[in-house]
């Protein structure tokens, strides 16, 4: 569900060759797509409240410090020149102070630069210089919202907590500070390709940080043989995997493979790998408009009944009801 899928489903599958360790294999896959992008001009008093959406959110504050509150967490300065990412798009406010009342997002003006790109000012544009300029973004991951990547993602990742794990961050950082400042023409096109590097930047970075934790998903990433199984899975979850098969891509026997992903992952191989096959399924019938027995036929299911009853078992409701459910969660 990382990448493009062209080989047929297989009853086996090739060990694996030398190359690319599983995280980077899957990190690799990983897409982030921007939706819309608005540059923020705001006048303090304020406070943004930005409600709950199925796309990440991303913040870059150009000027001046403002505060960020994400659910019910306390509230979290934001200095001029940092970011934060959202990924699951939690319900948050931004504010010059805590104790302003916030207004929606929505209720503020809004004017069109370009497709996607839009120009956002409060009340009070008239009244001079704005005293914080922000630049915030929707972002769409190629990840089902239940992708364990995605899952295990804080509600907020704060660019500054990872700069020195990545180098490249502050660089980043640095760079979308300066393009704001000047205010050139074509800027808001350049931050926004700006923005989508940073993101992915900061979710590698983050990933780095995750994998010195010895348990969860990306430490069974990092087991040998397991994680070889896993991106495996990830990177072609059309095919057909058997026990048998994953245990050949393991390099080991069926028993000690099937003992070795439960312990690393925590669920049997057959389940993860109904998981992961329903998330593509929900991703093709919901976003590309595939049909239901085009997608039954290339999950390698022999009737449409029997994969619209792992499609229920999996993520609770018919796959007839995918598109209506996403396009209810995007508001449409």
């Amino acid at each position: 569900m990382l990448d493009r899928f062209s080989s047929p489903p297989t009853a086996t599958a090739p060990a694996p060759t030398s190359g690319p360790d599983p995280l980077t294999q899957i990190l690799l896959g990983l897409r982030l797509e921007g939706v819309e992008y608005g540059r923020c001009l705001m006048h303090a008093p304020w406070a943004i409240s930005f409600p709950k959406q199925p796309t990440a959110r991303f913040h870059f504050v150009a000027s001046d410090s403002c505060w960020l509150r994400a659910g019910a967490e306390d509230w979290v300065q934001l200095n001029a020149g940092d970011a934060v990412l959202l990924p699951r798009g939690s319900a948050h406010v931004l504010a010059s102070a805590p104790e302003v009342q916030a207004l929606d997002i929505d209720s503020l003006g809004r004017d069109t630069v370009v497709d996607q790109l839009y120009l956002v000012r409060d009340a009070a544009d008239e009244a001079g210089p704005p005293s914080h300029v922000m630049f915030c973004g929707s972002m769409q991951f190629n990840l089902d919202p239940l992708h364990p990547l995605l899952a295990m993602m804080p509600d907020v990742i704060r660019a500054g907590d990872l700069a020195q794990r990545d180098p490249t961050v502050p660089v980043l950082l640095e760079a979308m500070e300066r393009e704001v400042a000047l205010n050139r023409i074509g800027a808001c096109g350049i931050l926004a390709r700006m923005a989508d590097v940073l993101a992915a930047s900061i979710i590698r970075a983050w990933v780095e940080c995750a994998c010195s934790n010895p348990t969860g998903w990306i430490a069974a990433l990092r087991c040998p043989g397991v994680g070889k199984v896993l991106a495996a899975i990830h990177t072609a979850p059309e095919r057909d995997w058997s026990v048998p098969a994953l245990a050949h891509v393991m390099g080991t026997s069926r028993s000690r493979f099937a003992q070795a992903f439960k312990d690393s992952v925590g669920e049997s191989p057959a389940r993860y790998v109904a998981k992961i096959k329903m998330f593509q399924a929900r991703r093709w019938i919901a976003q590309d408009g595939m049909r239901i027995t085009v997608a039954a036929d290339r999950l390698g299911y022999d009737s449409e009944a029997s994969f619209s009853r792992a499609f229920k078992r999996v993520l609770g409701h018919a796959p007839s009801l995918a598109k209506a459910l996403a396009e209810q969660l995007d508001g449409r």
